[in-house]
């Protein structure tokens, strides 16, 4: 399940994505747009930089922007550095894999088997999805 972390994280890149390229835009000025609390989107701001899908501008005029295109910047990236890899079981995952614990033989587990489908087919969606598009949806339907 999606945490509310990477829906505030989404909600908030899809309003600088929708900003454009106009320069940095406040903290505060972010939050009010994305409906998200200023405190808890300080932290994923911040936590977003490390990887740079944004970057923080100093100044009187600063704020935050994207760090690259938003044709660049997928979901599966946001969800990644908020929520973690995107795959249900440490044996699935690609950035983080792990031999389960009690596994027999991962060559013939069944669990594993269907774990690898959904992980890809996720990933796929998710790659697929960038700030760009969305931003561009929701202005077409006016939510922006």
């Amino acid at each position: 399940m999606l945490s509310q972390k990477s829906r505030y994280a989404l909600r908030a890149l899809l309003v600088l994505a929708a900003r454009g390229e106009t320069g940095p835009m406040q903290i505060s000025d972010i939050a009010d747009t994305a409906s998200v609390p200023r405190k808890f989107l300080e932290q994923i701001l911040l936590e977003l930089k490390k990887p740079g899908i944004v970057q923080s501008h100093r100044g009187r005029l600063g704020g935050y922007s994207l760090g690259r295109a938003a044709k660049d910047i997928s979901f599966a990236d946001v969800l990644r550095v908020t929520d973690g890899p995107l795959a249900l079981s440490p044996c699935v995952s690609v950035m983080a894999y792990r031999k389960c614990d009690d596994c027999f033989d991962e060559a013939v587990c069944g669990i594993r088997k269907a774990l690898l489908a959904a992980r890809d087919a996720t990933a796929e969606v998710l790659e697929s999805r960038t700030l760009a598009a969305a931003a561009t949806q929701m202005r077409r339907a006016g939510a922006l």
